[in-house]
């Protein structure tokens, strides 16, 4: 019997998941109704935010996170190269230009002390308004400490957490946090993309503390209108809508998002077998000098998005791990490697070699709620096989 193919991520939809866009479909209401209102509250709740403004997809979120900050022409934003391109893109599309720190090669996340290099090197000569921070592969970065840059300079800071729903870690004081509770940055950005830890089809969401930011992120996913009128009016004129400003269709559905509050409620007993999935998968690595394991810092709670491995002869091994039915991946190609930022910013190979190192072996492992012991067990195996093949 053919072992079936295991992706390296996947979404679970359980029954209750069903009843939820069945009550939508029978409710009357399909797109921006009480079910967006619902998911919204159930995100703040859970992150601890005051707001939560739910959002087309997550490259959405991330623009319009972009725009309510104001950066825009002649300005500076710092982020990582390792990272999906949208995190780079959204600066863009406000209109300012990215700039890439490298990586601290225990935990792929931005390294703080390149930040403040960059910060001292280029202060005279680059208008940098803000830093990208991105919590890769679930873990949280070093929010204290890239706060404390930040807030030294005036700067301002947007999490992308889009790996990192459920994350958390615990502060100098020994409090906990909780990723997206904007305890350390500005606003906070989420994916509902099937393989993350929660779905809505597609779909994202932004977290902030701020009352105006809140208000403006919701124009601003609606066209830019506003149905409250700007000037006085002799008669309730049910009709009136005013648009303010250039805003966008990136409106989310009731459908999308009664799926997403079905499931936010089974979040935690899917980040707990996650969390016991990477046990495993560590277990059965550990001993092998040629897979190197990720670091995971004392006092922080990884949302565990994906398990990534440095093996040898990368290349080769994901041809042979995908050819016997193991789907790895790779997270991801620097994103100042890509030809339009080559092109926009000059910058080519050997300018971050942390994270230029670290793409050259790094491949991920299949990893989901529904993925069985005996499943992470196969993985080890093959990938053990593939790697006495071409690196014994």
């Amino acid at each position: 019997m053919t072992e079936p193919f295991l992706p390296y991520g996947h979404q679970t939809i359980e029954e209750e998941d069903l009843r939820a866009i069945a009550d939508v479909l029978g409710s009357g209401w399909l797109t921006q109704g009480p079910a967006v209102l619902r998911f919204e509250n159930d995100l703040k709740e859970y992150c601890g935010a005051r707001h939560a403004v739910a959002v087309a997809n997550g490259t959405a979120a991330l623009h319009l996170a972009a725009l309510v900050t104001g950066v825009g022409p002649g300005d500076t934003v710092l982020t990582s190269p390792n990272t999906f391109v949208a995190t780079a893109n959204c600066v863009r599309y406000a209109g300012a230009v990215p700039r890439f720190v490298d990586i601290d090669p225990e935990t792929l996340n931005l390294d703080p002390a390149e930040i403040e290099r960059f910060l001292e090197r280029d202060e005279t000569r680059t208008r940098v308004r803000g830093i990208i921070p991105v919590h890769f592969a679930g873990l949280p970065a070093d929010m204290e400490r890239i706060s404390d840059l930040a807030r030294r300079r005036g700067l301002f800071v947007i999490e992308d957490a889009s790996h990192a729903l459920g994350a958390g870690w615990r502060d100098r004081s020994g409090r906990s946090v909780k990723v997206g509770s904007c305890s350390h940055s500005d606003l906070t950005t989420l994916s509902f993309h099937p393989v993350k830890h929660l779905t809505t089809g597609e779909g994202g969401a932004i977290l902030t503390n701020r009352d105006d930011w809140a208000a403006r992120l919701r124009a601003l996913r609606a066209h830019g209108i506003s149905r409250e009128p700007s000037r006085p009016v002799s008669d309730d004129l049910g009709w009136l809508y005013e648009m303010r400003e250039l805003g966008f269709n990136y409106r989310i559905t009731d459908l999308q998002c009664a799926l997403g509050s079905a499931q936010i409620k089974r979040l935690d007993r899917w980040l707990a077998r996650r969390a016991e999935l990477v046990a495993r998968y560590r277990a059965g690595l550990r001993d092998d000098p040629r897979v190197r394991l990720w670091s995971e810092p004392a006092g922080v709670r990884p949302a565990w998005h994906l398990f990534v491995v440095e093996v040898p002869e990368r290349g080769e091994v994901y041809r042979r791990l995908r050819g016997r039915g193991i789907g790895a991946q790779v997270h991801y190609i620097p994103v100042h490697l890509h030809p339009y930022y080559r092109d926009l910013l000059g910058t080519r190979p050997g300018d971050f070699p942390h994270a230029e190192a670290y793409y050259e072996r790094a491949l991920s492992l299949p990893l989901f709620p529904s993925l069985r012991d005996e499943d992470v067990d196969r993985v080890v195996r093959e990938l053990t096989s593939a790697l006495d093949e071409v690196a014994p």
